[in-house]
């Protein structure tokens, strides 16, 4: 399924131009936003789960959002990079409708956008290379704020730089088939667009035209998970962004994500991640 282009909220966080010696030695990021790096000199390594990648000059690379990786650099390396976040939408993301190239050959165009870019929003460079520095719940609320407060001039020079570069990889992209069953597809696909809504097995199962245990089946074949399960962890996602992101009260999170019971919510969260809301967002601050 094609993701129609207007429903692509892609909003810069960070960009610039960085240098480094040996000193690019980053081990276990993952960012609720997507990185993109531009290869000017140099080499470096990046480490993926199930790879490494040499970054060279003259390649364009992207790093989608929870992605855990890490980075080493052993001499002179100098990138563009560029931080993008999706936003908040009821509806699949980029990064959840594509498998990506990790790589592809970069150009000259690529690199004086990148440099246009740079030059024409210098506050939004990094304070620091380390991750830690700036990939946290305070700095992050800071950038998207300052990225909303832009005119709209800016906003749309903006969203038409950043397509172009993430048009670099979708060439190449190869859609993310979730599932070939067409019922499971639109169970799918309401569950995202409902999120911030109570969703349960019987209005799912009207979805797909099927009973409920036939759903509970399928959908599990299809997905490996109970239908419920999966609307919990999206959900749950949808929180740790807000809790990332806002300031809102975490009874407020609940309710903007259809739970009438804000200690359940509690409840749930803690068993899908360990910790308490409120826990979690005090140790994104920190």
């Amino acid at each position: 399924m094609q993701i129609p282009i207007e429903s692509f909220n892609l909003q810069m966080l960070n960009v610039g131009l960085a240098c480094h010696n040996g000193d690019w030695n980053w081990k276990d990021v993952s960012s609720p936003f997507t990185r993109i790096y531009y290869v000017k000199e140099g080499e470096a390594l990046l480490h993926l789960a199930h790879k490494t990648v040499c970054l060279q000059p003259g390649h364009l690379y992207i790093i989608p959002a929870y992605t855990h990786h890490s980075y080493e650099c052993n001499g002179p390396f100098v990138h563009y990079y560029l931080h993008v976040y999706e936003g908040f939408k009821n509806e699949m993301s980029l990064v959840e409708s594509y498998d990506f190239p990790t790589e592809v050959e970069g150009s000259r165009d690529d690199e004086l956008l990148l440099q246009r870019m740079c030059e024409q929003h210098p506050q939004a460079q990094l304070p620091a290379s380390n991750p830690q520095a700036y990939d946290n719940a305070t700095q992050m609320t800071d950038y998207v704020l300052r990225y909303r407060n832009m005119p709209l001039w800016q906003k749309m020079e903006l969203r038409g730089a950043i397509l172009m570069l993430f048009s670099r990889f979708l060439r190449q992209a190869i859609p993310h088939i979730w599932t070939s069953d067409e019922r499971m597809k639109q169970v799918q696909a309401h569950i995202h667009t409902h999120i911030t809504e109570s969703i349960d097995i019987d209005e799912l199962a009207g979805v797909a035209c099927i009973t409920k245990p036939y759903l509970i089946r399928l959908f599990k074949r299809e997905f490996g998970t109970s239908p419920i399960q999966y609307v919990n962890s999206k959900k749950v996602e949808r929180a740790q962004l807000l809790l990332y992101t806002t300031d809102m009260p975490v009874k407020e999170v609940a309710y903007d994500l259809g739970f009438n019971d804000h200690s359940y919510f509690i409840r749930m969260f803690r068993k899908q991640t360990g910790t308490t809301p409120q826990e979690y967002r005090e140790r994104m601050r920190n």
